[in-house]
């Protein structure tokens, strides 16, 4: 058979029609930690079951990567599934129900009277393993939408049936393990053989499945045990329950019955409630607390929420002062330094700590103290005479990303704060088995907000993503169960509205863009979701922080 000469991992290699990248993958396995799981060819990501039809350039993706690390993911999860239903019955339902330090939380809800124990998660887990011994493949069948509805009722998934009604695609990618089949939002691994490290684990009502470290794939990742995050999770399911919207097929058919607007309004007072809930949490402690710390990750909606905060805690008879942690900026020299010789605003040494903590020893001390305002064209503190002073019915508001860490206000004492940790913690899913990445929701968020209001392109805010999420691992997320109260800026309805903010946006990144990958995804993401008008939201919604509208300055 006649060879040409491809490129590939930046070594030339000879090339035959009818190779897949799987073939081509195979002499570079040893030059990755963990199994490669994926290509990318024309600034494309291709499946390794795929067949390579041109010369260009191809660059392959293992663990380490996060879009490697989501085929493996999904390929833990079919294997799973189809456990459960090998060993429980073709009527078995488990659902993925979200995500913990990168582990995946599932619940078996039929048979009602399973039980989660460590002999039957030894049992399913040996299960898995089987396939993963015996290598099956994980075949990929395209085939029309309602031949794919059949199948998935026939299995018993009319949530996946359910949810093809609602697609614009003729076809739909169904993949079979065995003779079993589900659908996935993504690409998947080749076969079961790709899949040898994940590990199941009793936890709450269901259990765990766990994953590979990225760093060191060869380990499971660390699970620490987030109970205040866990806790926050179940509370969000029970709401979704509450409101009969588990997932997006049963989303798409609110708002196709009309009654979009009755879920905003009950979304939108379960949050009022929640607020609320967490201002009398301040009240109880009214003589002890001086201080409010706010923290949470980019578009959590922190801004919104301190001035919901803020009013319910008026209606309180306490009244409140905003101090932003931008204003105790160290002049721009003095910023520490990133191992790239780069300036890193989002380091805790960025801000004046010394100055901070007597300003706020100070002022609750009663004292009058006048706040600094830093000037970011000049990269310099300034004071122009704004004067606080603190009374002893008022609260001091403080909302940055550092909030939750006591190194920021290590010289007041614990007893003197209460801290919030926010979080946009989605519990809405796109079927039984595929769940709504909170980090792609917070991204849609952002791109949108971006776009509105600071001038930045869909690229731009795409490009700047994984540094963002790099500084919230570091800065925010240890210290999350540090907080006397966590609130979910999620909403169930959210992205049926920002679908059409981001959907023109996503669109405008070409292929020679690095940042069409991601924005390919997001499209497909967004595509399950029927669009639907945001008109009913009311204006002091966390959501009008992003799509505008809303009555606080933000």
């Amino acid at each position: 058979m006649a060879t040409e000469k491809i490129t590939v991992m930046g070594q030339e290699m000879d090339f035959s029609k009818g190779m897949t990248f799987e073939d081509l993958a195979k002499p570079f396995a040893e030059h990755f930690f963990g199994p490669i799981m994926l290509a990318r060819q024309n600034n494309r990501l291709r499946e390794l079951s795929r067949k390579v039809y041109t010369l260009d350039d191809v660059t392959f993706y293992g663990v380490e990567n996060e879009e490697g690390l989501r085929v493996y993911r999904r390929g833990v999860l079919f294997l799973m599934v189809k456990a459960v239903h090998d060993l429980l019955g073709k009527d078995a339902l488990v659902v993925v129900e979200h995500s913990l330090q990168k582990n995946l939380y599932c619940e078996i809800r039929r048979p009602k009277d399973t039980k989660i124990t460590t002999a039957f998660l030894t049992q399913l887990e040996n299960k898995m393993q089987e396939y993963v011994a015996q290598d099956l493949p994980m075949k990929k069948h395209i085939m029309g939408k309602e031949m794919a509805r059949g199948i998935m009722y026939r299995q018993n998934m009319p949530d996946k049936a359910d949810l093809f009604r609602f697609r614009r695609a003729s076809n739909v990618n169904l993949y079979e393990l065995d003779g079993f089949y589900d659908y996935f939002y993504g690409y998947m691994p080749p076969s079961a053989g790709y899949l040898r490290k994940f590990a199941l684990m009793a936890y709450e009502n269901g259990f765990l499945v766990r994953f590979p470290d990225q760093k060191d794939p060869s380990h499971l990742r660390v699970f620490s045990n987030p109970k205040k995050i866990s806790s926050v999770f179940l509370e969000q399911m029970r709401w979704c329950q509450l409101m009969g919207v588990e997932n997006v097929a049963e989303l798409n058919e609110t708002i196709a019955r009309g009654e979009f607007g009755d879920l905003i309004r009950i979304n939108e007072a379960l949050h009022e409630k929640k607020v609320a809930e967490i201002a009398d949490k301040i009240y109880q402690r009214k003589d002890q607390v001086r201080v409010v710390l706010i923290a949470g990750p980019s578009s959590s909606g922190k801004t919104s929420f301190a001035n919901r905060l803020c009013i319910q805690l008026r209606v309180l008879g306490i009244r409140t002062h905003k101090i932003s942690l931008d204003d105790y900026f160290v002049e721009r020299d003095k910023t520490p330094v990133d191992e790239n010789g780069k300036r890193n605003y989002e380091h805790i040494h960025a801000l004046d700590l010394p100055l901070l903590n007597d300003d706020l020893k100070r002022m609750i001390a009663g004292e009058e103290v006048e706040l600094p305002k830093y000037n970011f064209v000049t990269g310099k503190r300034e004071y122009h005479k704004d004067m606080i002073h603190l009374q002893t019915d008022e609260l001091l508001v403080i909302e940055g990303i550092h909030g939750l860490n006591r190194q920021l206000t290590e010289e007041i004492p614990e007893e003197q704060k209460f801290k919030i940790f926010i979080s946009a913690m989605t519990q809405l899913n796109v079927d039984n088995h595929n769940r709504i990445s909170t980090s792609d929701s917070r991204l849609i968020r952002r791109i949108v907000r971006d776009y509105q209001f600071r001038g930045r392109d869909a690229a731009t805010t795409i490009g700047q993503w994984d540094d963002v999420t790099e500084g919230e691992a570091i800065n925010i997320f240890p210290y999350q169960e540090n907080a006397d109260a966590i609130f979910n800026s999620a909403t169930i309805y959210e992205l049926s509205v920002l679908k059409q903010y981001a959907e023109p946006q996503l669109f405008r990144i070409t292929e020679e863009q690095p940042e069409y990958i991601t924005a390919k995804r997001l499209i497909k993401f967004l595509s399950y979701f029927l669009a639907a008008p945001g008109t009913e939201i009311p204006n002091n919604s966390l959501i009008k922080e992003f799509v505008g509208g809303s009555c606080f300055r933000v």
